[in-house]
């Protein structure tokens, strides 16, 4: 089985009525904009970020991890794909 991961460029809007919501870049950037109704208290955002874009992309929790950009609103992140 061949694993591939992708390198996916993130901006976050914690704390939105919007959320939860991942769009992808209207300007083919391939820069996604995810709207989150959690605050960014105590890892509650990243948290959730994890978990949607889980979903969104189809994969478990523990096949998407954060590389860059914990404690900003710009992320980097790694989506594994089996």
């Amino acid at each position: 089985m061949t694993v591939s991961a992708k390198i996916v460029h993130v901006h976050v809007k914690p704390g939105s009525r919007k959320g939860p919501l991942v769009e992808a870049d209207p300007a083919g950037t391939g820069v996604f904009t995810v709207y989150l109704q959690q605050r960014a208290v105590e890892g509650a955002a990243n948290d959730a970020l994890v978990r949607l874009l889980a979903k969104h992309f189809g994969v478990p929790r523990s096949a998407v991890g954060i590389l860059r950009g914990h404690h900003s609103r710009i992320k980097q992140v790694r989506v594994e794909r089996s």
